[in-house]
């Protein structure tokens, strides 16, 4: 891929390592549908991290919000003395600054009712500023997280790869092939969510199993459509009801932790978890916590995903599956690691993910991704007015790809299309509030400039306001330097003198088309910059 192609990734190099002190703690804590769990670790010099604590107690969230859309007082009281002793594990570690640790929720807080609640009530209670991710953030995470252990594998990086976790509220399903994710999406599949309709339908024992089965192949079928097999094919497998049965049938054998080899990957027959599977079903929560010494929680969950592994692996045809130690903690560390700067290699997700849902409205991709690369130098050099993070830089190209793919929708006020498609749009690693963002962004790069009044940016606070105004700036000048759509203008040279921004086009003989795109584009720039911009033929 040329420079064009990607060109974020020529100056983040090096630039998510650690700038502080070797050896720099953290945490991270995951609130879950049935258990909130924390993972201490250090970052060392390298940027490499090593895991020095792992910490997990149960919850009910998931049974609240699963059966009634809140979580109760008695349950938010318990995850409150839990966040407090976690609070008190941390202080003993001198983990205490907002920059080490990072608290995050799933599907059981997302989807409750009262979650602004809940969150407050922590806060309050503990200081902890909890983040309910949406799926597109929970998929980048995992993703962070299996990466190093299917790059370490040619024969499941090269191979279109499902990895997939059912967790307590969805199940999470990602295909990568060369490292590019080809698909993600998060499916309303939950363990937990299977359990607590079997108890709202009073089934009786001897039909839970059918039922089960009847909800999952349901989603399996739907995943097969989207997510097509062949003998290449594939499956990867996260999560703790997984990672117990290995254990259970391999006994003798270690399962690589987070910081063992990622080359060590378990392979597990599918006919063994299937039989694995039939002997956990034919017995209730309580013969199985007596049985395995397992939470109740753990054990409410452990059969249905079982149940759902084997049949998602035997709709593939497959005869084994392999098991990883990766979990949600280890990619979220990792982003702790980079100092929340997204890597290289996550840029190029995005992009590519973003060029697949522009062909998707047959957009101009000549004509896009050469605005996006004038926004980008555009970017780069103007740092110093507009002094925007690397974040902002990937969102800015990624809304110059899709500024035009209103276009398909109707000519006419195709800027208003464009933020509705990309807003209502799934692209991979960003979610909703980063889809506002890219979505506005593209919605300005015509027209009216940003106003109170308008649809989601009313919504925005200050920072995010002034952001999307300055990147819609750049974005407007990128786009009226290829306004004769013919990517003329190869090179920019930008220049501050007296006032003004000075953009030095070298090898165009005639820039008289340009110039007259800037008297309509213009004016954005220098009400947020305060500099009026000039176009020139460099001798």
């Amino acid at each position: 891929m040329n420079t064009k192609d990607s060109p974020l990734a020529e100056t983040t190099a090096g630039s998510n390592r650690p700038d502080s002190a070797p050896n720099r703690l953290i945490a991270v804590i995951d609130i879950g549908t049935g258990a909130i769990r924390m993972a201490i670790a250090e970052i060392k010099e390298d940027g490499s991290v090593n895991t020095l604590e792992r910490l997990s107690q149960a919850v009910t969230l998931g049974e609240d919000t699963f059966q009634t859309r809140n979580i109760q007082k008695p349950t938010m009281e318990e995850c409150v003395r839990i966040l407090k002793s976690y609070r008190r594990r941390l202080d003993e570690y001198q983990i205490t600054r907002d920059d080490q640790i990072r608290v995050v929720a799933t599907s059981a807080v997302r989807e409750a009712d009262n979650r602004l609640a809940f969150t407050d009530r922590i806060f309050i209670a503990t200081g902890f500023e909890v983040a309910p991710l949406d799926e597109a953030e929970v998929n980048r995470i995992t993703y962070q997280g299996i990466r190093p252990y299917l790059t370490a594998k040619p024969n499941l990086d090269e191979a279109r790869t499902i990895v997939t976790e059912i967790g307590g509220g969805t199940t999470e399903l990602l295909l990568v092939q060369h490292g590019d994710v080809l698909f993600s999406k998060n499916y309303r599949l939950g363990a937990l969510r299977l359990r607590e309709m079997l108890k709202g339908y009073r089934v009786p024992l001897s039909k839970e199993r059918t039922i089960m089965e009847n909800q999952i192949e349901r989603v399996i079928e739907q995943i097969v459509h989207e997510v097509p097999g062949d003998k290449s094919l594939k499956l990867v497998v996260l999560g703790g009801d997984v990672r117990f049965a290995l254990s259970q049938l391999r006994p003798e054998d270690e399962i690589p932790g987070p910081n063992d080899s990622a080359d060590e990957l378990d392979r597990l027959k599918v006919s063994e978890l299937s039989k694995f599977t039939n002997k956990i079903l034919q017995k209730d929560e309580d013969q199985l916590v007596q049985n395995y010494h397992l939470s109740f929680t753990d054990a409410e969950t452990l059969g249905p995903a079982l149940l759902a592994y084997t049949k998602l692996a035997e709709a593939y045809q497959l005869k084994h599956i392999y098991v990883t130690k990766a979990n949600f903690r280890d990619g979220l560390l990792k982003e702790m690691a980079d100092q929340n700067n997204w890597s290289d290699e996550f840029n190029r997700q995005v992009i590519r993910s973003t060029v697949d849902f522009g062909k998707r409205f047959d957009f101009d991709e000549t004509h896009a991704r050469h605005v996006a690369f004038l926004a980008d130098t555009l970017f780069q050099s103007l740092q110093n007015e507009h002094k925007l993070d690397l974040k902002n830089r990937l969102l800015l190209y990624t809304a110059a790809l899709l500024h035009e793919i209103g276009m398909y929708v109707d000519q006419r006020g195709y800027h208003k299309h464009s933020m509705y498609l990309i807003s209502n749009g799934n692209l991979f690693g960003l979610g909703q509030s980063d889809l506002l963002l890219v979505s506005l962004i593209a919605r300005y790069h015509r027209r009216a400039s940003p106003k109170a009044t308008h649809p989601g940016y009313s919504t925005l606070d200050r920072v995010s306001r002034i952001a999307i105004a300055k990147m819609a700036a750049i974005l407007r000048v990128a786009d009226a330097l290829d306004h004769s759509y013919s990517q003329r203008v190869q090179e920019i040279e930008c220049e501050i003198v007296e006032g003004q921004l000075i953009i030095s086009i070298p090898h165009v003989e005639d820039v008289s088309l340009e110039q007259i795109a800037l008297v309509e584009k213009g004016p954005l720039f220098e009400e947020v910059f305060g500099l009026k911009v000039h176009l020139r033929k460099k001798k």
